[in-house]
């Protein structure tokens, strides 16, 4: 698959998906690309592709960091997709560090969980300046629950010193985006 070039006309936004581990961040940056390949904005790229180290698909976990562009009609994106093991936390930092904006993805059917937090305090830490949350995995979620999921959402990126009320929270099924 050639790599996709991008005239440099718009503005460029570093954006990355930080979360817990399972939670979704790899389906999501997949179903991102899918979404935006069938407008012609993005080479699509699979799940396997992102994550390409032999352990990685072996274990089914991101290690390093993963690069993907993309663009929309008003921006172009280097997206970062992170680690959310705790093992490789090391290799998030190097990311955040990096990003205009950062996607946190909590799968609604588990709410926030350790490195949930962590990752909001590391994205507090190197400055990120903006966050949206994606609620994934809400198709298999207990609707009650996933309220609940909110309202502590909310809270926990309040006590991190985010605007925890005013941050935009997209509920959705990353895998059912990249299913079509």
């Amino acid at each position: 698959m050639a790599k996709e070039s991008y005239k440099r006309d718009k503005p460029h936004v570093n954006i990355g998906t930080i979360g817990h581990v399972d939670h979704g961040k790899t389906t999501l940056t997949a179903a991102i690309t899918s979404v935006l390949a069938k407008q012609g904005l993005a080479l699509q790229r699979d799940f396997g592709s992102i994550d390409k180290a032999p352990e990685e698909r072996e274990r089914g976990i991101t290690i390093s960091t993963a690069h993907v562009e993309y663009q929309t009609k008003k921006r172009h994106y280097a997206h970062i997709d992170c680690p959310g093991h705790a093992d490789y936390i090391k290799n998030m930092i190097t990311g955040a560090a990096q990003m205009d904006g950062a996607i946190l993805v909590v799968a609604g059917t588990d709410g926030p969980m350790p490195q949930t937090r962590e990752h909001i305090l590391l994205a507090r830490q190197v400055n990120v300046p903006a966050l949206v949350v994606y609620l994934n995995k809400v198709d298999i979620a207990d609707p009650e629950l996933i309220e609940l999921v909110e309202l502590e959402l909310r809270e926990l990126l309040t006590e991190y010193n985010f605007p925890g009320d005013d941050i935009p929270i997209i509920k959705g099924s990353a895998l059912k985006a990249l299913d079509g």
